[in-house]
């Protein structure tokens, strides 16, 4: 079974450099329905059994924007489990302020989950996180006649996701940095097994 991830569309809150997280949320820029659209004639020949997105403005759009170019169209089922990870009171805010007030917790979310700790903020773990929307996936895989499937999320938390799934421990889930808006990653599912078969590909966008 091969299981698609892709990561919303850039938001104004993405440009202005402010945190979103799991409450927080702003419009898609206009050029971001052009690059969903470019998306989604990417991925228009699969037959997607499911889409399965995050009930975020940013996450809904895109799961939509791609289904319409898509030439078989699956129900897209919206899920809480799949929101980004919680950063409390940091939402809404600049992210240089969050670096100026909170070097530390913002250099482990970056590079140290296992270290991250955002208590200061009411931020959510990352051990939070992966256990709302890890056992979430492989439930609907579970579910799956033969897929495949396509899990439309957000930065922190997709790329936790497919991390775990292929198993990367907590400490290195950001060993290959983020995942870019509209970017696709690809797990292939086979015997039990998860194998990463594509990482954060853009190169279907014109730049």
């Amino acid at each position: 079974m091969k299981l698609y991830f892709t990561r919303h569309g850039k938001t104004e809150w993405n440009q202005d450099r402010r945190f979103q997280g799991m409450e927080g949320d702003s419009p898609l820029l206009k050029e971001s329905y052009i690059e969903i659209e470019q998306l989604g004639m990417h991925l228009k020949d699969i037959s997607f059994e499911k889409i399965y997105s995050s009930p975020l403005s940013r996450t809904r759009k895109t799961a939509e924007g791609i289904k319409n170019e898509l030439k078989v169209k699956p129900e897209i089922v919206f899920s809480d489990h799949l929101r980004e990870l919680g950063l409390g009171d940091l939402e809404g805010q600049k992210i240089e302020l969050g670096k100026k007030l909170y070097p530390t917790q913002m250099r482990a979310m970056r590079d140290s989950p296992s270290e991250y700790d955002p208590s200061p903020f009411n931020g959510e773990t990352f051990e939070e996180m992966l256990e709302r929307s890890v056992p979430f996936v492989r439930e609907k895989i579970a579910e799956a006649t033969e897929g495949p499937l396509l899990f439309v999320s957000h930065g922190m938390t997709l790329g936790g996701i497919i991390q775990t799934l292929v198993g990367t421990p907590l400490k290195d889930l950001r060993k290959d940095g983020g995942l870019a808006n509209n970017s696709l990653s690809v797990i292939d599912y086979t015997d039990g097994i998860f194998t990463l078969e594509l990482w954060d590909d853009v190169s279907f966008l014109d730049k």
